[in-house]
Order: C-alpha cells, then sequence, then structure tokens
C-alpha cells in the first residue's frame, strides 16, 4: 500500500465519519452493558457554530470516545433548543424582507412561518457539529418544541400549578422593550457604564423651599409618587407631613420616611417611582403609594408621563434634562459609573416594569439542588464553583416563567368572560373544569428554560411516560458538560426537576468549561471581530488539530486564551504521528535478523513507559482533568515514542528492522492509537486501517481502551539517567563540533550503581564505541557528572583544563545552592512536624544526594587543579 508522504485530512474526514454513521457506531439501544450517558447542551435552533461549543463539543466527544472504548454502552443525545427570544427575532426580521409586520398576520400564519425557518435553518449547526467529529447518536435528535416533548413541558406546568407552586400575578419584572417580553433575573446581564447623576430641585408645596434630588434616570420624575427621606436625617425632619412637587408637571407628592434611605448617597433624597425600580416598588407597597406606569412596553413614553408621549426613553432624558434646565430645576450634573442591567437576548437596557405575569416560587423545589450538590451527590467540576451555586440557592427568587411571545409553549391558562382561569393540559380539559365551553387561552409562551430545565428527563420521554425502558437504562446520565454561566439557570433548575420528577439526580458531574477568549483576554464575539470562524480553522488545521489545539490550554472552569497557534500545534502533532507511522512502514523487515539487545530494552522501557502513562491519563480523567490527559498523551508520543524509541530501534541506513522489532513496534504504535482516538478521531481512524488489514468490523472506534499493567519503575529510572547521559553527550559533541559520524570512547567512574544493560543504548544514540568503568578520570576526556556518577568522554586532542574548571564550579555553585533551600526547609520545625513523613524523609534523601554531589564536583575540581 502506497502511503501519502503528507496526511491530507480533506480526503478522510469526511470518509470515516461517514462509515461510522453507516456502521451505527454512534447509536445506542438499551442491553445488558453499562451506559454511560450524556445529554448535549442543547445549541439554539438559531445557532452557527462558534469557539465556545467547539470547546465544548470536543470535551463531550473525548468523554463519549473514551467511554465507548471502555466497552459502555455510550449514548450521547443531541438536539436543539426552540430559543423563544432569538428565535422570533429571526422570523419577525425574516417578514419584514417580505414586507410582513407581526402585527398584521395571526398567530396561527407566524407560527407556520416560524416553523418553516426552523425546518431549513434550524439544523445548521448540528450538521457543523459533524465536522468536529461529534459522535453523537443522530437517531435520537431531540427539539425542544417537538411533540413530544411540548406534551411534557405543559403536563409539568400543570403540575406545578396544582401543587401550588405556580401562580399568576402582578409583579415587578425585567422587561426587554426590544424583546417586548418579560426575562428572568439570570437573563439579565449587569456591565458597569459612565452615566450622569443629575441634581434635581423639587419645590414643597406651600413654601419657598426647595429639595434636591440626585437620579441617573431623569425621565423617571414624570413616574413619581413620593419623595422619601430617611428618619434620622436632622436635615429634613421639618418636612415631615409636608408635600414636595415634582418639576415640569407640577404634581404634588408625598414626603415619606423611611431607613432604605442611604443618607449619604446624594443629597439623602430620593423619589419614588414604585413602576420602574424594585426598591422603589418595594417602599410602594410598604407605604401605600400609588403607581404610575409611564413606558410602553417599547421602552417609549405614554399617556400617562403626560409629556413626551411616544418619544423613546433615552431621547427623552436628553429632552428632559434640557427643559429641567430651562425652567430652574437642574441643579448639576456629576459623572458617575454604575451597573446597568441588560437583556442576554438583545443587548437592551432592561426596564424594570410591573406586569401581569407567571412565577414558579422556586423556594418549593430548590432545598434538593442545594442538598446534593453540597454533599457531591452531584459533583462540579472545578468545586470553585460550589461556592456562588450555594449562595445562589440560598437567596433564590421567584422564577418569571411567562414570555410575550408566540413562537414556545403556550401556557395552558384557559379564561372565561369574567377573566377567571383554569389551568389544564388542553382545551377538552379545561372546558370540563370551567363548565363552560367560551374559553380563550392564555396568549403567553414559557420561557425557554422552562422546557430545557427538563432536557435529561424529556428526552427520554421520562414525564409522559415514566415506566419506559430507555428511561430506566440511561437515567440518571453521567456527566454534563456546559459553561458556569448558565449553572443558575439551566444547571441549578434540571437538579430541581430531576428530584421533583425522578427523585434522583439527572446526572453526576458537573465539567464547566471556561470561557474562550484571546490573547487579550476579552470575550471571543463576532461583534469585536476576535472569533475565527470554527469551519475554517478545520479547514486550515484539520479537525483533530483544532480539537487537540483548543484542549492543549483547557483546563475546566479557567478560560482559554485561544491562539491559532495552538491549532498549528494540533496540526504539528498530526504531521508527527503520520511521519513516524511513514517511518516505520518504510523500513523493509529481515526476517533473518535477530533483534538488537537496544531494540529488546526499547520495547520493555517504552511498554513500561506507556503503562504509566495511561495509568496517569486514566486518572487525569477521573478527575476530569481533560487537558492534563491530553498533554500525557503528547508528551508520550512526541519525545517517549518519536524522539527516544523509534531512534533507538530504528536500522542502520541500508539494513533492514528485524521481524520481532517489527512486530513489536506496529502492536506499540496501534495502543498509542488507541490513547490518541478519543482526542484526534479521524487520523487515528486513518492509521489504523493503514497499518494492518481489518475486517469490516475492525474499527478504533470501538476497539478496547488499552489498560494500565503492573510497570517497571526501576526500568524507568535507569532509562532517565540514561536518556540524561545521551543527551549530555550529544550537548558535548555540539559544543567541541565533534561530528555524529564520529564514533567517541566512554569511561564511566561508577559513584552510584548503574544498570548497565543500558550501555548499548548509549552507545546506539550517542555514537560511543566502547564504554569502559574505570577508577580515575582518563586524561585528555571532558567530563559529565550526572547523578554521583562521573561520564568522561574521549576527545582527540588536549581538554581545556581552565574550561573545564569553570563549567565544575558552576555545578558547585547551583548544588551548593540547592543544597542550602534543602537546608532551610529541614531547619523549619512546622514543615518537620507537620509535613507528611514521607515528604520529609524525600528532602533528607534530596540533601544526602546534593551533599555527594558536591563532593564528587569538588573531588574533580581538586584534580584538575594539581
Amino acid at each position: 500500500m502506497d502511503i501519502a508522504k503528507h496526511y491530507d485530512p480533506s480526503k478522510t474526514e469526511d470518509k470515516w465519519y461517514a462509515r461510522w454513521i453507516e456502521n451505527d457506531f454512534f447509536h445506542s439501544e438499551p442491553d445488558t452493558r453499562e451506559p454511560y450517558t450524556i445529554v448535549i447542551p442543547p445549541p439554539n435552533v438559531t445557532g452557527v457554530l462558534h469557539m465556545g461549543h467547539m470547546l465544548n463539543i470536543t470535551i463531550q466527544d473525548v468523554l463519549v470516545r473514551k467511554a465507548r472504548m471502555e466497552g459502555k454502552n455510550t449514548l450521547w443525545v443531541p438536539g436543539t433548543d426552540h430559543a423563544s427570544i432569538a428565535t422570533e427575532a429571526k422570523v419577525v426580521a425574516k417578514l419584514l424582507e417580505e414586507g410582513i409586520e407581526k402585527k398584521d398576520i395571526t398567530r396561527e400564519e407566524f407560527m407556520e412561518k416560524a416553523w418553516e425557518w426552523k425546518e431549513t435553518h434550524g439544523g445548521i449547526i448540528l450538521e457543523q457539529l459533524k465536522k468536529l467529529g461529534a459522535s453523537c447518536d443522530w437517531q435520537r435528535t431531540r427539539f425542544t418544541m417537538e411533540d413530544n416533548l411540548s406534551e411534557s413541558v405543559i403536563k409539568v406546568f400543570v403540575d406545578l400549578y396544582n401543587k401550588g407552586y405556580i401562580y399568576r400575578g402582578i409583579r415587578m419584572v425585567n422587561w426587554d422593550p426590544q424583546g417586548l417580553t418579560a426575562v428572568s433575573d439570570e437573563e439579565v446581564i449587569h456591565k458597569e457604564i459612565n452615566a450622569n447623576l443629575y441634581y434635581l430641585e423639587y419645590q414643597i408645596q406651600d413654601s419657598e423651599e426647595k429639595l434636591t434630588i440626585a437620579t441617573t434616570r431623569p425621565e423617571t420624575i414624570l413616574g413619581d409618587t413620593a419623595v422619601c427621606l430617611h428618619p434620622d436625617d436632622e436635615r429634613y425632619k421639618h418636612l415631615k407631613g409636608k408635600m414636595a412637587v415634582v418639576p415640569l408637571i407640577d404634581k404634588p407628592v408625598p414626603i415619606i420616611y423611611d431607613d432604605y434611605v442611604d443618607i449619604e448617597f446624594g443629597t439623602g433624597a430620593l423619589k419614588v417611582t414604585p413602576a420602574h425600580d424594585i426598591n422603589d416598588y418595594e417602599l410602594g407597597i410598604k407605604h401605600n403609594l400609588d403607581s404610575v406606569d409611564i413606558f410602553n412596553d417599547n421602552g417609549t413614553l405614554n399617556e400617562s408621563a403626560q409629556l413626551f408621549i411616544g418619544v423613546d426613553r433615552f431621547e427623552v432624558r436628553k429632552q428632559i434634562v434640557e427643559e429641567l434646565d430651562k425652567n430652574g430645576c437642574l441643579v448639576k450634573t456629576e459623572a458617575i459609573s454604575h451597573s446597568v442591567g441588560y437583556s442576554e437576548r438583545t443587548d437592551a437596557v432592561i426596564e424594570p416594569k410591573l406586569s401581569m405575569q407567571w412565577f414558579c416560587d422556586m423556594s418549593k423545589i430548590a432545598e434538593p439542588a442545594l442538598k446534593y450538590v453540597m454533599d457531591d451527590t452531584i459533583k462540579f467540576y472545578p468545586s470553585k464553583f460550589k461556592t456562588s451555586y450555594k449562595h445562589w440557592l440560598e437567596n433564590i427568587r421567584d422564577w418569571c416563567i411567562s414570555r410575550q411571545l408566540w413562537w414556545g409553549q403556550r401556557i395552558p391558562a384557559w379564561y372565561d368572560e369574567n377573566g377567571d382561569f383554569v389551568v389544564a393540559e388542553n382545551e377538552e380539559k379545561a372546558k370540563k373544569l370551567a363548565k363552560t365551553s367560551n374559553l380563550r387561552q392564555d396568549e403567553d409562551v414559557l420561557d425557554t428554560w422552562f422546557s430545557s430545565w427538563l432536557w435529561p428527563i424529556s428526552v427520554f420521554d421520562g414525564i409522559r411516560n415514566p415506566d419506559n425502558k430507555d428511561l430506566a437504562y440511561y437515567y440518571p446520565t453521567n456527566d454534563l458538560v456546559t459553561a458556569p454561566e448558565i449553572l443558575f439557570f439551566w444547571v441549578a433548575r434540571m437538579i430541581m426537576a430531576g428530584y421533583e420528577y425522578m427523585g434522583e439526580k439527572p446526572f453526576s458531574n458537573v465539567y464547566l468549561t471556561g470561557i474562550v477568549r484571546d490573547k487579550e483576554r476579552r470575550k471571543m464575539s463576532k461583534s469585536l471581530g476576535n472569533s475565527p470562524e470554527p469551519l475554517n480553522l478545520i479547514k486550515a488545521y484539520s479537525a483533530d488539530g483544532v480539537r487537540v489545539g483548543m484542549l492543549l490550554c483547557s483546563p475546566a472552569g479557567n478560560d482559554l486564551l485561544f491562539d491559532e497557534s495552538l491549532c498549528s500545534q494540533g496540526r504539528n502533532f498530526c504531521n508527527k504521528l503520520w511521519n513516524s507511522f511513514r517511518l516505520i512502514k518504510g523500513w523493509d523487515v529481515d526476517k533473518e535478523a535477530v533483534q538488537p539487545e537496544e531494540a529488546a530494552i526499547a520495547v520493555r522501557w517504552f511498554t513500561s513507559k506507556s503503562d504509566q502513562a495511561i495509568a496517569k491519563i486514566d486518572d487525569h480523567f477521573k478527575k476530569f482533568r481533560i487537558s492534563d490527559a491530553l498533554m500525557c498523551i503528547y508528551r508520550l508520543v512526541w519525545d517517549d515514542y518519536c524522539s527516544w524509541y523509534l531512534e533507538i530501534i530504528k536500522p542502520e541506513a541500508g539494513q533492514g528492522i528485524d521481524a520481532k522489532t517489527h512486530s513489536q513496534t506496529t502492536r506499540i504504535l496501534e495502543r498509542l492509537l488507541r490513547i490518541m482516538h478519543p482526542f484526534m478521531p479521524f487520523i487515528t481512524e486513518e492509521i489504523w486501517h493503514q497499518i494492518s488489514e481489518r475486517s469490516d468490523v475492525d474499527y478504533i472506534v470501538i476497539a478496547n481502551w488499552p489498560q494500565a499493567s503492573t510497570y517497571d519503575h526501576e526500568l524507568l529510572r535507569n532509562f532517565e539517567i540514561t536518556a540524561e547521559v545521551v543527551s549530555g553527550i550529544r550537548s558535548l559533541r555540539k559544543n567541541m563540533n565533534i561530528s555524529f559520524k564520529q564514533a567517541v570512547g566512554l569511561q564511566i567512574k561508577e559513584n552510584q550503581k548503574l544498570n548497565r544493560e543500558l550501555d548499548c543504548v548509549i552507545s546506539k544514540l550517542a555514537n560511543v564505541d566502547a564504554v569502559i568503568y574505570v577508577d580515575k578520570k582518563p586524561k585528555d576526556a571532558k567530563s559529565l557528572i550526572i547523578g554521583l556518577n562521573e561520564y568522561f568522554v574521549l576527545c582527540d586532542g588536549e581538554v581545556d583544563a581552565e574550561e573545564e574548571i569553570v563549567k565544575l564550579q558552576a555545578d558547585l555553585d547551583y548544588s551548593k545552592g540547592f543544597r542550602s533551600t534543602v537546608l532551610k526547609k529541614l531547619g523549619n520545625k512546622n514543615f518537620v512536624s507537620n509535613a507528611p513523613k514521607k515528604v520529609v524523609e524525600l528532602e533528607k534523601m534530596k540533601l544526602s544526594d546534593s551533599e555527594s554531589r558536591i563532593k564528587v564536583i569538588e573531588e574533580q575540581l581538586k584534580a584538575l587543579s594539581n
């Protein structure tokens, strides 16, 4: 078989992905094996692949592929989220392109258009995931608004309503004037912005006195219904029982007193607008104040404002400041920085607004979600996120679950002519409950998260059919991989739903990825222009190269500082692997040749080295240190396999390799391919099929994960010494301009017992013609000190004694400095008393070794000085 000089991913990636799909390697049905289940965090149906998806999906695929190779019945459930706000915005925009406004068509017509849009665009991101190598069970792809899942959502709403957990009422909500809907607290992003603090004068009614009030929102004075002062503020006690007059509209409002007021902020006087500030709303309830809503849903002012009717709130801010100034009511303006809430979906500034909405009382179902995370029934990786999780759950607020949209699960509440309502799963049941046929359904839909919080249950139809075999086999799932920013409004709620409806956790482990940032630590986004197109990266560096590049520096919970050079490093790793494969396949096999001594040792050493590495890799996986696992593989392949093992066994130019070494090396490479496969699925499958003849079902994707055997610690330790000797001799050759083709002699003064069977490796890799053990240093030799042993390289010509003394003196200074550090540590009573016994013994051993080494160096210096 001809092997291409260069690995070409464009010829392999689509080929192998298609074959994996054809062979149903990703499909799962319940059987007698141990299940391993992951549900994908469903990307928005409006979405396209971005760098965050790339990181998240790669980590999930690595976990799934490893579990599949471990013999588990793996199921990775894919799907998409209907994303109410984002999708409705896309559909509205498309309608406008066709000259149609949403208000001009019926709800049914709009939904028909929305489903058309979903069918056309909704599967794009899932197809993109395949390019990355995602080994999802595509036969089980789900969508949060498909019939079965929507029915599950409605059943849960009805159940929670009947339990008294869901209620309807007028409350202060976060209103998105662009999306024209309420959003939950978790969907509000707070940003620190530069703004102005305006100092305004309010006339005291029937008095010449004026009261100065500071506000960042002068437009809301038109909705003021009180002025509040602190009861202990001596400056204002005389105003008790009086009225203040709102500027421009001459509206008298009562002066009230409450210790909520911060005496130190502004002037210590607070304007109260109960309809447009959550704290003012609470004051309004406490003091029985009127509430005047001055905003339309789109953020323009309504008739209740009396002025600036129909004008946008931010334009009103500019105009009202001018009017206040003209009327002598603006005292001064002060520049400040403060936090403002923005809609996570539309980036519009949130408007606090009193609104009739549906709410879920979270205190009723939050307790298990806190208990089972804090006791590690559900483990977070990294665990640091438990702190913020605990704080959020201990201060949880009711969840506003209604949205003023059409795209989504419509709230199952039906109203009669009097406005009274019943809650039922469908209209037929509602009519029986209401005892009337003249009903209209609530216009609002449920928050998208009200469907996705059921995701680990509803994908297995566990709400509608809790006794089905899929649910019994696959639930609870094993691992969830997601981003910390949705820890509260998705992960926490899934845990609540799991215990509420299954009496069981939805997953065992939560792996929280970091945010993908650029080199300047900015979050990657298309608006900043700092986010590369993922599919272009795959085209340039291969899917395997991008996967490796992203995972090389992505520890759990810490941000990934992405640099395209990481993908280049990943591609180089693929090329290194390919070239090593070509090297092996390019050797002629000499069936008559006997295995050289150094090759036999190399096989033993690398087998032990790989066993040690596999044990470490398995441990990293157990602790979700995926980046560390990959780095362990990277070093094993690049350093140990390519730089050492292949160099040792490589036959001399013009000669063939013995059959035994060639066979063992093929098995070694196959073992390496198996541990690399979860990270680099495409190139490993390609080499797997080229290195040996394979049957129709012999694919690496379903090959066994290698098991770590007991390894030879002593051999590994001795090889480290040997490698250091080889590197030292090579460095010496380079410094002395001795060609590698020229053999040199090596004499060793053995102050500490060596494993002499490794001398043949030194001979092969350092081109040493003879290794001789001596009792003293020979003349005209360059020296190396490794451990306590002295190595003398025999050279033609005289050795520069002064140069040797300088080198040895530097080595002596370093060794004495090291000894000083160890002595200081052992002289610390707290360290000696509190450190583990093994750690203290290790430090004592370091001290002994350093003193022995110092003695060896001093003896060499003494000999050179004589």
